[in-house]
């Protein structure tokens, strides 16, 4: 039989009983089987199932393993490409991109461990259905004899996530730096408060769309570019004034900012300054919704003093000792809502990392909770 790929050599049925009935009694296959989380088939090295465990017979949707006994993973997973050429599995023209059947050959070409994703095509009630796979295959010996354990596990759902964020992403970013250029050429010809109003909000959604691709990632590529101004501390006061104009309303909390502001300058990125800010105070309204008593609100200062300019936002309530442990650890979170758990963690990863500044807080049934973000002056 010809191949595009992979040998399309088979085990005579007098063989593939004998290896399927020695898996079936090996303790330690049986084991491997019994114990190991997740999707488990054993293969000869034919790349023929010889054992699965009970969660790989769920996914095929099957009880009984007799069905898939002797079959190639592409066979058994109703791969649309499985039965194009008289050898199976593996030797399709299709195979050889294939991240299964790349993953199997190589184990067993270098006897060593190899992981793919695998694109699979599989055919389900009748019409074909993109799945993901994660293929991990690893050579073991027992008894003179070779085997591969393949572990499968369905990313599906991952990869399109992935892959809807980056899309999203790039046009989201084709949009914004439209949306900019038009915003900053309408602010120098008019000139007019709504203009530069526009032209900030536009430059700061720009930039947090950068930030949500950081928090997702993480890496140096998707780090947000800084785009360092000197700002006064008074304008930092009525930036945090505006946004939070309609909060206070809406929490039925009380804001209280300080009258005026240091006469301070910083050197610093006003979008990513301001978003460390707003979580603060956001955190702290949240908290003190918690609060029964009509006074109980937030307090906001913004001092100087040792060369830094200080911002602190207070409430009244106190973090418990063991959830103050975990305060800025990432998907750590009191509340039961699935997504909870990166806002405290990227106030600590933005103001330090990206901002250098310092993010700390205390906590106490006496004075309440304080977090505090310290960023040094220009001239310090």
């Amino acid at each position: 039989m010809n191949t595009y790929f992979a040998s399309p050599e088979r085990a005579d049925q007098e063989t593939l009983a004998a290896t399927v009935d020695f898996a079936g009694k090996n303790p330690i296959i049986s084991g491997l089987l019994s114990s190991v989380g997740g999707l488990l088939a054993v293969l000869d090295e034919h790349r023929q199932i010889i054992a699965l465990n009970d969660e790989f017979l769920q996914m095929l949707g099957i009880d009984n393993p007799a069905g898939v006994l002797g079959l190639r993973p592409g066979e058994a997973l109703c791969c649309i490409h499985a039965q194009e050429e008289p050898g199976g599995c593996g030797t399709s023209q299709f195979c050889s991109t294939c991240g299964a059947a790349i993953a199997l050959v190589s184990s067993l070409k270098h006897d060593k461990p190899e992981e793919r994703i695998c694109a699979l095509s599989a055919l389900r009630d009748g019409r074909a259905v993109d799945v993901a796979l994660l293929i991990r295959s690893r050579p073991i010996r027992m008894e003179q004899q070779r085997f591969l354990l393949l572990f499968v596990q369905d990313i599906t759902r991952q990869q399109q996530r992935a892959a809807l964020e980056r899309t999203f992403f790039h046009d989201i970013n084709s949009m914004l730096g439209l949306l900019a250029g038009a915003a900053e050429l309408m602010a120098q010809d008019e000139r007019s408060e709504l203009a530069d109003t526009v032209r900030r909000t536009s430059m700061r959604l720009s930039k947090e769309v950068a930030v949500h691709r950081y928090l997702m990632n993480q890496t140096v590529a998707s780090q947000p570019t800084l785009t360092l101004n000197e700002v006064a501390a008074g304008e930092i006061l009525e930036e945090l004034r505006s946004f939070f104009a309609s909060y206070a309303a809406a929490y039925q909390k009380e804001i209280k900012f300080p009258e005026h502001a240091p006469a301070a300058i910083i050197r610093t990125d006003i979008s990513l300054l301001l978003r460390v800010l707003c979580n603060m105070i956001t955190n702290a309204l949240e908290a003190s919704c918690a609060d029964a008593a009509p006074d109980a609100g937030v307090t906001v200062w913004i001092k100087q003093e040792a060369g830094q300019l200080v911002f602190q936002v207070w409430n009244a309530q106190a973090i418990a000792a063991d959830t103050a442990r975990r305060v800025f650890q990432l998907h750590f979170s009191t509340k039961a809502e699935a997504g909870r758990g990166i806002g405290t963690y990227s106030m600590k990863l933005i103001g330090e990392k990206l901002l250098g500044g310092t993010v700390s807080f205390t906590s106490s049934k006496k004075e309440g909770t304080m977090f505090c973000f310290a960023l040094p002056l220009k001239n310090a």
